[in-house]
């Protein structure tokens, strides 16, 4: 008993350090005070409102919202395809194209940032919105595929045939039967991949052209120069999207489950 009370002690230690500046970026993102500190001076919508007026901050907002939308859509479209394929049809080489799928998973972001950099420069092509975008995708699909290959585990195939032997071509058995079988993970992948794209900041570093910025590179080049409040406010923006949307994301795939939407 001693010894699990010893665990839970340690693990609320690991939670509190993990957490705690996260608590504290959210306060202060409230505090009324020029400067952060505690005790906070006044609760206060100050530091958003300047968010909103900041030009540099809302076109940053602009470029990782459309951006995200961008990365997500793709990424979920290739990750529907390539795990119906290596799920539903004999594809020679399954285990191994599996495995290059989800190997962006594996290898660390900052050397498959710079591998896919040298790649572009090796083919003689700039950084662009372009080379964002396909490196949003390449990190996010990975994600998709296993969130639809675990739904696809679930389906039995024998609905799918049914269709095919009452008439239904491949492409009217995917849209009538496969697909909203498949829509809590679709939407599930859809929301994860938003998320990872928007909160991307070590690839992005490496891909983006010049003098376009997204929100999380828009924070650290603002706190190179000063901590300003609006960086405690922006912060918390970035919370609520990265944590809300997954929160939704396996909200709604449960709501699916249970056949309430």
């Amino acid at each position: 008993m001693r010894s699990w009370s010893l665990i839970r002690f340690y693990t609320l230690l690991v939670y509190l350090f993990m957490f705690t500046p996260i608590a504290i970026v959210v306060v202060l993102s409230f505090n009324d005070a020029q400067f952060g500190g505690f005790p906070i001076q006044g609760f206060s919508l100050r530091w958003f409102e300047a968010l909103a007026n900041n030009e540099p901050v809302v076109r940053a907002f602009r470029t990782s919202l459309l951006m995200g939308i961008a990365a997500a859509v793709i990424a979920t479209t290739l990750g529907i395809l390539a795990s119906l394929a290596l799920m539903r049809y004999n594809v020679p080489g399954t285990n191994f194209l599996n495995t290059l799928l989800i190997a962006p998973v594996l290898v660390p972001e900052t050397v498959l940032a710079v591998g896919l950099l040298l790649f572009m420069r090796w083919l003689d092509q700039p950084r662009s919105l372009v080379l964002l975008l396909a490196g949003h995708v390449l990190i996010a699909l990975p994600f998709v595929v296993l969130v639809v290959q675990a739904r696809l585990v679930g389906i039995r195939k024998v609905y799918e045939d049914a269709a095919r032997s009452l008439g239904a071509n491949p492409v009217q058995t995917f849209f009538q039967i496969t697909f909203p079988l498949l829509m809590p993970a679709v939407f599930a992948g859809l929301l994860f991949a938003f998320t990872i794209s928007f909160d991307n900041i070590t690839g992005t570093l490496f891909w983006r052209p010049p003098g376009v910025e997204t929100v999380p590179t828009q924070i650290f080049g603002m706190l190179r120069h000063s901590i300003s409040p609006e960086i405690n406010a922006l912060g918390t923006v970035m919370i609520v999207i990265t944590v809300g949307l997954p929160l939704l994301a396996g909200a709604v795939a449960r709501a699916f489950a249970r056949g309430r939407l």
